[in-house]
């Protein structure tokens, strides 16, 4: 089946989306179907023929107003719909005005306030008239038609005019509140470069990035967008990945190194030769993860997006109670004192704070995630952060950095120093591949000189031998230079140099810590999180690693499997209700990274195995992410919780008013409208 994606230009409404979502999954034909009110994004799958059409037969049916776009259209159009229903309202209170305070007699005033009404309901009417005839819907552009046309029948047209008015700039308003928390987020992720310098010869052309090819050349300037991921071969450079990773310092390049597409070229002329295309370049694979990210939600939007669905039918059925049962039940409540009290407990049930300030929030952590250099594949996972119980960590590449490096260098022959030894290491170890052999080399200064080594031979699981000058030369562990080892406690990987028959030094290999390891295992302790590390190193060294950084619990010389069966153990015994989620390199890790309730790999920027690994990806390989990730979660969570609360108390307050006949259809707007405005703009603070 073939992806595909598309705009719906002019949805502002979160119950709408879910209604267009539920129709095209229930068509035949139709997969994975998504529809993001935070971006208006429409995403399925299907091997149809004609798909926008039937598509855009399906959502017109649903939404007549909202169109099916390739692409986003300019903000010109949003601005001229909004210009038009404020022309619109404007004109209808004008009319309304004209009737109510001109004396023209009642006919003409009874006149023209229906004429006011029709120009200020069109468009909830019209609404409405679809979802319930076309579509047998009930919405909140039902509830509110139902509710003005009755104010007037029992001689309430003032605040009929009033409730609808205000609902229609409420919408104005909500319609740019939303519009300006999304170009927040795509403000953050602004990173898709518009163009790359394509040399063609002496020649350079401005061509899209998707036309450039691997193995061109282009050219990058000061201040431009790197548009594809390359090798430098000319030029160097100060990069800023900020907008990639979230860190400010900028990176100096040279030729033969990498860049990655979305850095900017704060500094220099470099000319790249493209390894990606950019459908598989570093830029695109973020922008299409964040993208696609809250297409699997949490279970609370999804839980209010199901709710909406039944909500407004129920909540018509509480008004016709309210308005038959109040009078038998009330003697000194007439029957037009009980259908206003109804219509005013229409207004004020009206879901749209719920339904819009959820899905918009879970969007905005995510965007801010990603703009802190973490990927969070779905606001469910963004969600189940905050839950996370225990963490289990890999050790190489996720604890440690997994580049070795030369600690110590022991010197036991006085015959020799500290330079000779390191010497007689590069010249056996530039015969080798081995991480730990280039370790070496990178100590030793200027070229190794191996004319006079011969008789090169590698001894497999100890070492390696060779003859320079005569000499004989092993280098390896005790048990081949047959050296009686020191029962220290120590970590790294400890290699003795024997010449002849004599063992004349050592040298001690490590696998660095990560600088914030120790600090972010105790930053996770605060928060209450048990750690845990699965290692196929031996207990030895991984004990000495968890004692270092605080690690509370250790499982050592483990095989992939063996992470797999600890891992399904943990799961299987875990009875707290929290989560538990596995951090690693995305790239061996594979396993255990889907099978954990969150899976969060340390693949750096650039590791498709990474991205595709987990759940979560942190870009820079700082632990400090996971902490900064929880946070993240928590302030959704919070103002998730902050904005269900405020609107559901504030409308129970005035619907509870309302009834004792202290608040009218001026407190039951605020209660609509005006909890939907607030809990957008507490929504953005999610992004500060």
């Amino acid at each position: 089946m073939k992806s595909y994606r598309y705009i719906l230009e002019g949805l502002d409404c979160a119950n709408c989306a879910k209604k267009i979502e539920d129709k095209i999954a229930s068509t035949e034909g139709y997969k994975d179907v998504s529809v993001n009110f935070s971006t208006l994004k429409l995403s399925f799958k299907s091997d149809k023929e004609n798909v926008k059409q039937e598509i855009t037969t399906i959502v017109n049916s649903l939404e007549p107003e909202v169109k099916v776009l390739e692409k986003q259209n300019e903000d010109k159009e949003n601005v001229q719909r909004n210009n038009l229903d404020i022309l619109r309202i404007a004109i209808g209170m004008i009319v309304y005005l004209l009737g109510t305070y001109l004396n023209f007699g009642r006919n003409i005033t009874i006149f023209l306030d229906v004429i006011a009404l029709v120009i200020l309901l069109s468009k909830t009417t019209k609404k409405a008239y679809t979802q319930v005839f076309k579509n047998k819907v009930l919405d909140e552009n039902t509830l509110i038609t139902i509710s003005v046309i009755g104010a007037c029948l029992v001689d309430k047209v003032a605040e009929g005019v009033m409730v609808i008015t205000l609902y229609e700039i409420g919408k104005i308003l909500e319609a740019r509140a939303i519009g300006k928390t999304r170009k927040s987020i795509s403000d953050l992720m602004n990173i898709k470069p518009e163009y790359a310098n394509l040399k063609n010869g002496e020649e350079i052309q401005k061509v899209n990035p998707e036309e450039v090819k691997i193995g061109d050349i282009i050219l990058i300037k000061t201040g431009e967008k790197i548009p594809l991921d390359g090798i430098i071969i000319k030029g160097n450079a100060e990069i800023d990945n900020s907008c990639l990773t979230g860190e400010s310092a900028l990176i100096k390049v040279k030729e033969n190194q990498e860049v990655l597409s979305g850095g900017i070229n704060v500094e220099g002329l470099i000319e790249v030769e493209v390894q990606k295309t950019y459908e598989n370049s570093t830029v695109n694979q973020i922008l299409n993860l964040v993208e696609n990210a809250t297409d699997k939600k949490a279970k609370t939007e999804t839980f209010v997006a199901r709710a909406a669905k039944i909500y407004t039918p129920i909540v018509l059925g509480l008004a016709v109670i309210v308005a038959i049962f109040m009078p038998i039940f009330f003697k000194d409540v007439t029957y037009s004192q009980s259908i206003y009290k109804a219509l005013i407990f229409l207004v004020i049930s009206c879901p749209c704070s719920i339904a819009i300030s959820v899905p918009l929030s879970y969007f905005s952590g995510i965007g801010k995630a990603s703009k802190r250099g973490i990927l969070i594949k779905g606001s469910d996972y963004l969600d189940g952060i905050k839950d996370i119980g225990q963490i289990i960590f890999d050790k190489t590449g996720t604890i440690t950095t997994g580049q070795f490096k030369v600690s110590r260098i022991n010197v036991l022959d006085s015959n020799y120093n500290e330079e000779q030894i390191l010497n007689y290491f590069a010249m056996g170890e530039k015969f080798s591949n081995h991480p730990i052999a280039k370790s070496i080399l990178k100590e030793v200064r200027g070229e190794v000189d191996t004319s006079k080594v011969v008789d090169f031979t590698e001894i497999s699981g100890k070492g390696l031998e060779y003859k320079y000058d005569d000499k004989n030369i092993k280098i390896g562990n005790a048990s081949l230079v047959k050296y009686e080892e020191e029962l220290k406690e120590e970590y790294g990987t400890k290699l003795y140099l024997k010449i002849n028959e004599n063992v004349v030094g050592s040298l001690l290999i490590t696998d660095e810590i990560k600088l914030d390891a120790k600090e972010t295992i105790d930053k996770l302790k605060q928060l209450g999180i048990k750690t845990k590390m699965f290692t196929g190193d031996k207990n030895k060294v991984a004990n000495i690693i968890a004692s270092e950084v605080g690690i509370d619990e250790v499982k050592s010389e483990m095989l992939p499997q063996n992470k797999y069966e600890q891992l399904e153990e943990v799961l299987n015994s875990n009875n707290t209700g929290k989560k538990v989620a596995y951090v690693g390199d995305g790239i061996n890790d594979s396993p255990v990274l889907a099978r954990a309730d969150i899976g969060i790999s340390m693949g750096g920027i650039g590791s498709s195995s990474a991205i595709e690994a987990s759940d979560i990806v942190i870009m820079t390989d700082e632990l400090e992410k996971i902490v900064e990730s929880i946070k993240i979660s928590k302030k959704t969570n919070k103002v998730i919780k902050e904005n269900l609360t405020f609107s559901i108390l504030v409308k129970i307050l005035i619907l509870l008013l309302s009834l004792f006949g202290i608040a009218d259809m001026w407190e039951a707007v605020f209660a609509d409208v005006g909890t939907t405005l607030i809990t957008i703009f507490n929504t953005i603070r999610i992004l500060k």
